[in-house]
């Protein structure tokens, strides 16, 4: 970890700098030693991956955060500062709000008691498992093309030990005596309203309806533990910032025979240091010569899949956008491919010798607006 640099020196910015600088700062520093632009440069590729990592870390709230209080150990993996703070119950959830797993009816059951029974979902019926999300950064031509990528994360499984059942070996847990394995019981209160009777969750079981009398090692009596898992997801063609790949049953674990939960892996694109994304069409800046301009000429362009020749017509102005179909991004749900508009921008010399500039002179004598052109400008 030593030898690393701090993020914010890799890419020029203060500590304090907003996410649009960060943001401009590093399409100017991946433009500067991005491979395909710097071929001969050996060390260009490592300094584009650090780059890279910095941006990573600094473009997204959370990792800033800890970054910022930690330095390096707080967003390294292998480094328990990089994985959540500490007081997290690995049984509450383990979505991005985190925490509360239950519904409606549970706050009102807190405060109130519930009404009369009802239907509320006791705790010892089926419970679906809840989902998961997992963050994943891509490269803009990841994002474009699609790609295949390996995604690490924790989640909540039934314990091999016990089998989900969270007794020790040899045992298993019995029916509660109280509740008689509802996992509520009625409660009598004499209201000025009247005498009403409620549901509660029996407080001996905590709404299961079974006491396990001796708990599992390994899982404490849950019945269920947290493990990392690393699966390989194929990320189509066409996601962009926020879009999010669904992989069912990747969650955490149904409870009592519920069924499993989804894994939401959510999807950042890191910028691009040429081009700029508008939906599935990209943009991007040309900057010719005004020779060029005046006489046209045929120039080679880059597009995400290669360069292109693309015909420059004489007498073209500062501007003007070309565009070429079929040379944007995939539709993510397979309906064609966006196009690629290709602004110019006339590089204007700022040192002459005395022989150009003569040569400029003579060029504009008698290159005036015609009136019609005139009374356009001013109109």
């Amino acid at each position: 970890m030593a030898d690393k640099r701090d993020f914010y020196q890799v890419l020029g910015v203060q500590k304090g700098a907003s996410d649009e600088e960060i943001k401009k700062a590093y399409r100017q520093a991946a433009k500067k030693f991005h491979p395909d632009l710097n071929p001969n440069d050996s060390s260009a590729e490592g300094k584009f991956k650090e780059i890279n990592e910095a941006y990573e870390v600094l473009s997204d709230k959370d990792k800033r955060t800890r970054y910022d209080q930690y330095g390096h150990a707080g967003v390294d993996p292998n480094y328990g500062a990089g994985q959540g703070g500490g007081g997290y119950n690995p049984f509450s959830g383990g979505g991005a709000a985190g925490g509360f797993n239950g519904d409606l009816g549970d706050i009102f059951e807190s405060f109130f008691g519930g009404f009369g029974g009802g239907s509320r979902r006791t705790q010892n019926g089926p419970m679906r498992g809840s989902d998961i999300e997992a963050h994943i950064m891509l490269a803009f031509e990841e994002a474009a093309t699609g790609c295949n990528k390996a995604v690490e994360y924790s989640k909540i499984e039934a314990c091999d030990q016990c089998g989900g059942t969270g007794a020790a070996a040899g045992t298993s847990p019995k029916t509660c005596d109280q509740c008689g394995g509802r996992g509520q019981v009625r409660v009598t209160q004499q209201t000025p309203f009247g005498v009403v009777q409620t549901s509660k969750v029996c407080p001996t079981c905590s709404g299961t309806g079974k006491i396990v009398e001796k708990p599992c090692a390994k899982c404490g009596g849950q019945g269920r533990v947290r493990r990392t898992h690393k699966i390989s997801v194929d990320i189509p063609a066409g996601v962009d910032n926020g879009s999010v790949v669904t992989v069912r049953g990747q969650g955490n674990a149904g409870a009592n025979g519920g069924p499993t939960g989804d894994l939401l892996i959510v999807i950042s694109v890191r910028p691009h240091p040429l081009f700029e994304r508008d939906g599935n069409d990209l943009w991007e800046e040309l900057t010719i010569t005004f020779a060029q301009a005046a006489l046209g000429d045929e120039v080679l362009v880059p597009t995400l899949d290669g360069k292109i020749s693309l015909k420059i017509p004489a007498g073209t102005q500062f501007g003007h956008t070309f565009r070429v179909k079929d040379k944007g991004i995939p539709d993510v749900h397979g309906r064609g491919k966006g196009s690629l508009f290709i602004k110019v921008n006339i590089d204007v010399p700022t040192k002459l010798t005395a022989q150009q500039q003569d040569l400029l002179r003579q060029f504009n004598i008698g290159v005036t607006p015609s009136d019609k052109d005139k009374k356009k400008k001013w109109r």
